[in-house]
């Protein structure tokens, strides 16, 4: 077993373009032992080849939760967690069966496609303003003026937050996003504890008068006689709000950037704004805004291509590399708009499938379609070698991207 030592998978520089190094896992060691850089060294195992991040994210043999993963001796070495922190334990993507389910299902009764397309018109309108603002200025930053400030509006919208506030979400929220490890660290510990005191403040204001919208439906929410206890509620509104902005500022920023990259790509979607659809899922491939699965923990030893996983070690399928495996995609490292099929893997698969799935897709296809007929000369303002990559164990996505027009 070969152990990867030089490879920091959390590190811009790694995100700027980790595909030819995927490459040659892929070929060569697709079970690939490396380290977290936290404090502790926590080894990892990286998937990248696709078929086995396919199955891993389905797998009973690797649960989400670790405690039911570890033996007793690799409990009582875990990290100590703040206590203000445990509730956030009960978020849905943390658990397995059962208690994954009745959170989905009661999540699922309030958050619904209904309530994903009843937003349509209000993101079209948010997009057009959000470009009408920057128009005389004749650039921007796509991200801090566009592609950040439209997810964030739409989900404190839908969650019922004071749009006032959403400055504040995406400080925090940014903070957490940027962890090495799953493992808590002095640096996130005052944006989680502000996140968390702000949000048991809004649950009582939304209790003594419940609001038309999320946050009031999660309160009300009961499925079969059971309602979200007060730190299940917590941590599922704390996981929306970072979730159903983080991935698809990603997304669309990253898309772009991808676009403006393959120029005939851009032009074929100008002129044939229809093809949306298929774009956007090709963006999703392309530029995977969420690169890692969130971890998995091997329940027993698993070995797999000849090599063992022990139990309790913490493994990740590279969705970013099992989206530009060969032996799937014809022309992986190709942008290709209207690329079918396409089985990306970039909102998961499985029980833990993302549940904002439409509610990202719509935003990105609005706000692709907006720009590039608004913005007919959009253009990079500096080269694509120069912008820096954010650090993040999940997620692959930009600090900020300027544009001309």
């Amino acid at each position: 077993m070969k152990t990867n030592r030089q490879m920091n998978i959390v590190s811009a520089e790694f995100k700027a373009n980790p595909f030819p190094l995927l490459a040659s896992l892929r070929a060569s060691e697709p079970v690939c032992r490396t380290y977290l850089p936290d404090k502790t060294k926590t080894p990892v195992w990286l998937l990248t080849r696709y078929e086995d991040v396919f199955t891993l994210l389905k797998d009973e043999r690797f649960p989400k939760n670790r405690r039911s993963a570890l033996t007793p001796e690799q409990i009582r070495r875990l990290p100590w967690v703040p206590p203000m922190f445990r509730p956030l334990e009960r978020n849905m993507l943390d658990l397995d069966q059962p208690d994954h389910t009745r959170l989905r299902a009661l999540v699922h009764k309030a958050f619904t496609p209904g309530l994903v397309e009843q937003m349509r018109q209000r993101v079209q309108t948010l997009a057009d303003e959000l470009l009408e603002a920057v128009a005389r200025r004749h650039e921007m930053d796509l991200i801090n003026d566009y592609a950040l400030p439209l997810p964030m509006t739409i989900i404190t919208e839908i969650l019922g937050v004071p749009t006032k506030d959403r400055h504040k979400f995406h400080k925090w929220s940014k903070a957490v996003v940027s962890l090495s490890s799953p493992n808590v660290t002095i640096r996130v510990i005052p944006s989680v504890w502000m996140f968390i005191r702000y949000l048991r403040r809004f649950f009582k204001v939304r209790r003594r008068d419940p609001q038309d919208d999320l946050a009031s439906a999660l309160i009300e929410a009961e499925e079969a006689g059971d309602k979200l206890s007060e730190d299940e509620l917590l941590a599922m509104i704390f996981l929306l709000l970072i979730a159903g902005h983080e991935t698809t500022v990603n997304l669309i920023s990253s898309g772009v950037l991808a676009l403006l990259e393959h120029p005939d790509q851009m032009e074929r979607l100008r002129q044939e704004p229809a093809l949306i659809k298929p774009a956007v899922e090709e963006l999703l491939r392309y530029a995977a805004p969420v690169f890692m699965s969130t971890e998995r923990y091997a329940r027993e030893d698993v070995t797999l291509h000849g090599v063992t996983i022990p139990r309790g070690e913490m493994t990740l399928g590279v969705i970013g590399s099992a989206n530009r495996d060969e032996t799937i995609f014809q022309n992986p490292e190709q942008l290709d708009i209207t690329r079918e099929p396409n089985k990306h893997l970039s909102f998961g698969q499985g029980i833990h499938f993302c549940l904002g799935a439409p509610l990202a897709r719509m935003e990105a296809q609005i706000a692709i379609n907006t720009l590039l007929r608004r913005m007919p000369d959009l253009r990079l303002k500096v080269s694509s070698d120069s912008l820096h990559w954010r650090p993040s164990m999940i997620l692959r996505g930009l600090d900020k991207l300027p544009v001309a027009f």
